[in-house]
């Protein structure tokens, strides 16, 4: 019980410097790959909290779908 109060504060720490990361990136494709594991560590959070259907949703949906078509938007655009 100890070890997963530690690993969910570890996890909305790191949570919360790529949010950070993400407002701050220069670089769009990094910025979104930085939201893809934003999404990723968020999936794993909701598992820990015994909401599996959810976290299988934030990992289908947010980690992977719609970072892929961020970086396809992007990459369709021009860089300055």
């Amino acid at each position: 019980m100890l070890e997963s109060g530690i690993l969910q504060v570890i996890i909305i720490g790191v949570l919360i410097a790529l949010a950070l990361f993400v407002a701050v990136a220069k670089d769009l494709i990094v910025a979104a790959l930085a939201l893809g594991a934003f999404s990723l560590l968020l999936a794993l959070e909701f598992f820990i909290l015994q909401a599996p259907d959810v976290a299988i949703a934030e990992a289908g949906v947010g980690a992977a779908l719609t970072t892929a078509i961020y970086i396809l938007g992007i990459r369709a655009t021009r860089r300055m």
